[in-house]
């Protein structure tokens, strides 16, 4: 079976190894290739998979694209162990060993560039949610059932109150407005802080509720640069000022590889161009 080399990292040389039984994208181990003073951490991964028309079909394929990213992520969380690594975009790939080493020649002024900068740092993420988010109005009046089905807010007399349930969804969003707003601006001060804190930052996109186990209300999603050995003070300090922002609920996750820091020049396309 014809094989490519699907590539995970570019670190410098460093001392140690990856964890034996560590199984990367397609089930196979990740191997070190060194090549004029940098190192890729790659894997071989078939061709009916990872050559260019199969890949753009397998990335719409949701239970795949989310196995490749967990094994991607999995080998990279074994490498920041060991060394600070610069991850590549999920399936870089290369023919074969001899595109590796273009990979790594092309680019070889942005990866050292960027493996100086992220030397012995890693990446916490951070993410702010609104403790409270009313969707809907509800209808604090009994409602009642009869032959005609469910009755809205009933008046005085119990018919229908067309009046009272107009009130009900004006309190229902100005509740929504409110929490909102204070939320926003517990997470504005949070991030402020945080921010004097780390060497790098990075906003991402609010996550969408609408996406299947995405909490609703985030007010922040952001990344933070800090040296691996600043990261007890920088956890501390978030629960210090999570625990003095009642409008938020604070999630904190990390140490990660600096994913959001990587931002070499597109290394997808520089894969493709070392096939």
């Amino acid at each position: 079976m014809t094989e490519l080399c699907y590539v995970y990292a570019v670190t410098r040389p460093f001392d140690g190894a990856l964890p034996e039984g560590l199984a990367g994208v397609a089930g196979t181990p990740p191997r070190l290739l060194a090549h004029d003073g940098l190192l890729a951490v790659l894997g071989d991964v078939p061709a009916d998979d990872f050559s260019e028309e199969p890949l753009r079909a397998r990335l719409e394929d949701l239970d795949w694209l989310t196995s490749t990213a967990r094994a991607h992520e999995a080998v990279i969380g074994a490498l920041a162990a060991v060394t600070s690594p610069l991850p590549l975009r999920l399936a870089t790939v290369c023919n074969d060993d001899g595109g590796v080493r273009r990979l790594l020649d092309s680019g070889r002024e942005r990866f050292t560039r960027c493996l100086e900068r992220l030397d012995g740092r890693v990446e916490w993420g951070v993410k702010a949610y609104a403790r409270e988010t009313p969707e809907t109005p509800r209808d604090d009046a009994t409602t009642s059932t009869g032959p005609k089905g469910p009755t809205g807010p009933t008046g005085p007399t119990g018919a229908p109150s067309g009046r009272d349930y107009l009130r009900q969804r004006l309190r229902q969003r100005n509740a929504r407005s409110s929490i909102l707003a204070e939320a926003d601006t517990g997470s504005r001060l949070l991030h402020q802080e945080l921010s004097r804190r780390a060497e790098d930052v990075r906003v991402h996109r609010l996550q969408d509720a609408r996406l299947p186990g995405v909490p609703r209300g985030n007010v922040l999603n952001a990344a933070y640069l800090l040296p691996r050995e600043q990261s007890e003070a920088f956890v501390e300090e978030v629960r210090r000022l999570g625990a003095r922002s009642p409008g938020i609920r604070v999630e904190l996750t990390g140490p990660w590889a600096p994913y959001s820091f990587a931002d070499v020049t597109d290394p997808a396309r520089e894969g493709s161009e070392g096939r």
